[in-house]
């Protein structure tokens, strides 16, 4: 979604003055091309059309052979509908209630912003290979303008959602009878979970937004990922260089500063996730700071039911938040702050806003892109005032150049990214707990972040060392499945006669039917008629039933049988690996070792044919 940077923003307000300078290329020929689809604001160029999203890339593989998709959180969910509307997919879609319900809510708000005050130019010129490569390194870096899609709809939100099944933590589900999924917390938001992807002999474990802090989530649980043969992570955080804890005392700090000085706060943000957090803490500061009535205002399209859903998954919570619902008390605090007036949700600045509008006040605001929303008219409204401030607390979008379009700003600047994600030192640890036998990072994981190379120590540091992937790279993973678990249905395990060829150690010949169905492997009799009459080669010979010998070879009852066999002055040698009778009457050598026995015989066959009878006589079979 960050690709949206690259459009100028929806306002909510139109206004025809906003961005009328056209950006003019140095090649007229290439100008005249362009006509006005790119706009320049304070020395950046913008694209001045409808907004467009990064879709999945599809060519990598055949997504109608896909059976399945795990998702781990409501984050890794707003292109679902690219992926089972428009890619010709029709497996099943694997995420947690939570997952799935806080993913409707950011896939809607998404789509209500775009709508809600469309552009209805699409601008698709610039994106030729001959005008991209002369535009400015902002435009110029864009990933795959070909590929960008306009949003999807509120119905292809709903026909998207009606793949997917929902699971429970812990819950195992049998993906076609060839594995076991099962979704454990990772701690990182309401319903995020890890995924373990077991054989009956292998298990590979998935890692992706994961959280060993305490915040308002389950925390993580790490037992079912041991043992793994293999683990792969992924999104860790996207800010190693801030500590969320201190991020958050700054944003309470920066909050307050700004109030006491009469200023209004402006606070980008997602409908669900860290702003609960934020309502908590931020509502908690404030009191202390003696500011109780200073009003909080949430505006999105989903700000009813996002807070509405929090206060109803107590399962999915911490510890301290369910011990709340049997006292009985909301889990999260926001739900007081709501009935007291002092939180007030809208669905956008036409919903009641202005009528119960206070200053100063604290507003949170969608999008974090600055792109669409209502938070565009706000940094209109109060940019040109050095007395308020905007505080970026999402770290998905740069907010420079998220702030780009609104320049020259007035308004004071805070960046204070939350982003609870693995930091490098926490995944070290947890994969020392862990102990995969191997590990599979990003290649970006195992250098120091391009903003800190000096870090050395921020990088994931794994023995064996871990294996790497990046962009449109197939990685062969060194897993291998060697064997399968077959079942013997209780009519065929009646005929079976095994035998001990060893303490503990059991063995039988066995001829049946093998039925596969459904991955699952069944030994069955034989129809009746199949085993009457005897086996022929494609010429018509008989083919000789084989028998299997098994033991060790006696010495002496050998010894013994041959001389019943009138093979007489037998001489026996004990060597390091076994033993040599010779038969010098018969000018043959046999050498006996543990697990073969070679007849050297350079007299008649006859003799050769004798004591190779005895020999197995004196053996066991199958």
């Amino acid at each position: 979604i960050s690709q949206v940077l690259k459009f100028l923003p929806l306002s909510v307000v139109p206004k025809s003055d906003n961005y009328d300078k056209k950006w003019n290329h140095s090649d007229k020929e290439k100008d005249k091309i362009l006509g006005d689809e790119l706009k320049e604001v304070a020395g950046s160029v913008f694209v001045d059309g409808s907004l467009e999203f990064c879709a999945p890339e599809f060519g990598m593989t055949t997504l109608s052979e896909v059976d399945a998709i795990l998702l781990s959180n409501h984050n890794t969910m707003l292109a679902l509908p690219y992926v089972t509307e428009y890619s010709g997919f029709k497996g099943t879609v694997y995420c947690t209630e939570p997952t799935q319900q806080i993913g409707r809510q950011y896939m809607e708000e998404l789509v209500t912003y775009v709508e809600r005050n469309p552009r209805n130019k699409k601008c698709s010129k610039w994106k030729s290979d001959a005008i991209l490569s002369s535009l400015p390194t902002f435009l110029r870096e864009a990933i795959r303008p070909t590929a960008w899609r306009e949003c999807y709809t509120k119905h292809d939100i709903q026909a998207c959602l009606s793949r997917v099944q929902t699971v429970g933590y812990n819950e195992k589900r049998n993906i076609y009878g060839a594995l076991i999924i099962t979704a454990c917390s990772s701690g990182y938001s309401i319903g995020s979970c890890n995924w373990t992807i077991k054989s009956p002999y292998q298990k590979i474990c998935y890692i992706s937004g994961t959280s060993t802090l305490t915040t308002h989530p389950k925390p993580m649980d790490t037992e079912p990922l041991r043992q793994s043969d293999l683990i792969i992570v992924s999104s860790m955080t996207k800010t190693p260089g801030y500590n969320p804890d201190q991020m958050i005392g700054e944003f309470c700090m920066n909050t307050v500063v700004t109030i006491k000085n009469g200023g209004n706060v402006l606070v980008p943000c997602y409908p669900s996730g860290m702003i609960f957090d934020l309502f908590e803490c931020l509502s908690s500061h404030l009191d202390s700071c003696g500011l109780t009535t200073v009003p909080l205002y949430f505006l999105s399209p989903v700000s009813d039911s996002s807070l509405a859903y929090s206060n109803i998954y107590a399962e999915w919570l911490s510890g301290s938040k369910q011990s709340r619902v049997y006292l009985p008390e909301p889990p999260f605090p926001h739900a007081e702050l709501v009935s007291i007036g002092r939180l007030r949700q809208y669905l956008n600045i036409h919903d009641g806003l202005q009528n119960d509008f206070k200053s100063p006040c604290i507003v949170f605001a969608g999008h974090p892109s600055l792109r669409m929303g209502d938070v565009v008219h706000f940094i209109e409204l109060w940019g040109k005032s050095t007395g308020n401030t905007i505080l970026f607390t999402e770290p998905d979008f740069p907010y420079l150049e998220a702030l780009a379009p609104f320049q020259p700003l007035q308004m004071k600047v805070c960046y204070c990214p939350i982003d609870t994600g693995l930091s490098f030192s926490q995944a070290n640890k947890l994969m020392r707990d862990l102990k995969p036998g191997h590990l599979v990072v990003a290649e970006s994981y195992v250098q120091p972040p391009s903003n800190l190379s000096h870090k050395t120590d921020m990088v994931v540091d794994y023995d064996p060392p871990p294996l790497t992937y990046k962009r449109g790279e197939i990685l062969t993973l060194p897993i291998k499945r060697q064997f399968e678990t077959v079942e013997i249905t209780p009519n065929l395990a009646k005929n079976v006669s095994p035998v001990e060829v060893k303490p503990g150690c059991m063995v039988s010949m066995v001829t049946a039917a093998l039925n596969i169905k459904d991955n699952k492997y069944t030994l069955e009799l034989l129809p009746d008629g199949h085993l009457s009459g005897k086996k022929r080669r494609a010429d018509g010979s008989l083919i000789r039933e084989k028998s299997y010998i098994w033991g060790s070879l006696n010495i002496q009852s050998f010894v013994d049988a041959l001389t019943r066999q009138g093979i007489t002055d037998i001489k026996v040698e004990d060597t390091e690996d076994g033993s040599i009778i010779d038969l010098p009457n018969d000018d043959t050598l046999i050498q006996v070792e543990g697990a073969s026995t070679h007849i050297i015989c350079n007299g008649e066959e006859i003799v050769r044919t004798k004591i190779r009878d005895t020999l197995l006589r004196c053996l066991q079979k199958l």
